[in-house]
């Protein structure tokens, strides 16, 4: 009996030492415990990444008659995040849903050979036509935007949050090490006047750093280095103590912005993804930017982080690896000034030349056509020398014979948020022979065919792997960081997946 006792008791122990070790993880917010243990926390062979990961049903656009409506309207869309998920995807070994083909997303991963803007417009604009290669009695409408680029002597001074996910399922080789990595990179990089604050989530939130300025690098990246993940997940909480830590340091004139690092797990306090919507539209309106980035698989939120980077003025970035890291961090980091603020396009199509269009991709960026002059609705931010392009597939009605103008391509932006709307206009003037345009048309066809190819799509036509790898092949002169190259690489690795 004795024994029994002493056993019941040993136990009774054992667990309160055990509860008492979680609470003291969840009070240090994220920062690293070496003796603490958690099952769920312990890092393992990466699962298949299409498994539990969460995206939106998409449903493709349709052909639509110009006579039924010759109008088409939508929010730019400066994302690239499924594009780098589909990368890991390919080298785990397997093919991404088609709901994680966002066609869009794939194009705008790669920077153009677009012109810079000239005089005070802070965008430009250029169009292009030529035969569509998958389905030669159609054509292709290729739609270019080009935000002004800057030095980093001339970005205004940054105002930066990082938003840190230490729960339990950031600990994971690709996630939450490979995210203080990025950090570190960013901040290495960051001008002496810069400002970074650093918030933490897993079971609670906690304030980790104060706003420092990046002349004291060494304290920003002791902070970080410390980082460890245990606990749950309260992401909202989290996002509004970063929104207000942004305010409370505010800079007028400044790139104020939460840089957020998670998998989306969110499963404590608020999780509705419809009232994290709200929450980020609300600090939007104050000038506060957001820039999500994502990382790993197997419980991926992409469905929350999309919509939430989309409605909080910002962009979604899916970190997959190092070279990735560089992309983001470094060789592209002056994306993240905005130098256009909701960004509409509006496309007329000439009823006597254009029977059908189709815009490839962008289906969760249509706008209502009365909402282009509209100021007061939202669209899409376009960072320091960053390009947009977006495709239409068009029939022509018959007897086209190539000439004249098929469409008017209007395009407005905001320099500021909350300023009027600035407008530019071109004419779309067409041509009959691929051969003949310039060779960013045969790199976005061949991008696009991939991404139809990917989905399975019933526009896809003749479209194949080789189809996409011939023609992105024809472009790779304009390509200084190799990015390019590696799609053709990965169209061949796609075409072995499928076989």
């Amino acid at each position: 009996m004795k024994a029994t006792n002493f056993l019941k008791a040993l136990l009774v122990t054992a667990a309160c030492l055990f509860l008492y070790s979680c609470d003291m993880a969840y009070d240090m917010g994220g920062v690293f415990m070496p003796e603490a243990s958690y099952d769920e926390a312990m890092p393992g062979e990466p699962e298949e990444p299409t498994g539990g990961d969460k995206f939106d049903e998409i449903v493709e656009n349709d052909f639509i008659k110009t006579a039924d409506q010759n109008v088409s309207t939508f929010s730019i869309d400066a994302d690239g995040a499924t594009y780098a998920y589909m990368r890991k995807c390919l080298r785990n070994g397997f093919l991404p849903s088609p709901n994680a083909v966002r066609i869009e997303e794939y194009l705008n991963y790669f920077t153009f050979d677009y012109a810079d803007p000239t005089g005070d417009h802070t965008v430009a604009i250029n169009g292009e036509v030529g035969e569509c290669p998958w389905n030669p009695e159609h054509k292709l409408i290729r739609l270019g935007i080009k935000g002004k680029s800057m030095q980093a002597s001339q970005m205004p001074t940054a105002n930066y949050v990082f938003l840190i996910d230490v729960s339990g399922s950031m600990n994971q080789d690709d996630k939450l090490p490979l995210l203080k990595e990025g950090l570190i990179t960013l901040t290495d990089r960051l001008n002496p006047t810069d400002r970074v604050s650093i918030v933490t989530y897993s079971g609670n939130v906690k304030l980790l750093l104060e706003s420092t300025l990046a002349s004291d690098a060494n304290a920003i990246k002791k902070a970080i280095s410390k980082l460890g993940a245990s606990g749950s997940t309260a992401g909202g909480e989290a996002l509004k103590m970063a929104y207000e830590e942004a305010l409370a340091n505010y800079i007028e004139g400044g790139n104020n912005r939460v840089i957020m690092g998670t998998d989306g797990d969110f499963n404590v306090g608020v999780t509705s993804t419809d009232a994290l919507v709200k929450m980020v539209q609300d600090y939007a309106s104050k000038g506060v930017y957001l820039t999500v980035c994502g990382f790993g698989s197997g419980n991926l939120n992409d469905s929350m982080m999309e919509q939430i980077s989309n409605k909080g003025n910002g962009t979604y970035e899916y970190i997959d690896s190092e070279d990735e890291l560089s992309k983001v961090f470094v060789n592209e980091r002056s994306k993240f000034q905005a130098v256009a603020n909701d960004s509409k396009v509006q496309v007329t199509f000439d009823k006597e030349k254009v029977d059908s269009y189709r815009l490839i991709g962008y289906e969760n960026r249509v706008m209502a056509n009365e909402d282009f002059e509209d100021d007061t609705k939202d669209a899409g931010e376009i960072g320091a020398g960053q390009t947009i392009t977006a495709l239409y597939e068009i029939i022509p009605v018959e007897g086209f014979n190539g000439e004249g103008p098929l469409a008017v391509f209007d395009f407005r932006y905001k320099k500021m948020l909350g300023a009027e709307s600035i407008p530019l206009s071109l004419e779309i003037t067409g041509s009959d022979a691929l051969d003949a345009m310039p060779t960013e048309l045969r790199f976005a066809a061949g991008v696009a065919a991939y991404g139809m190819v990917l989905r399975d799509s019933k526009y896809k036509g003749t479209a194949t792997f080789d189809m996409a790898y011939q023609l992105v092949g024809e472009r790779l002169s304009f390509d200084k960081y190799g990015y390019r190259a590696q799609l053709q690489e990965l169209i061949m690795m796609a075409k072995d997946s499928q076989e």
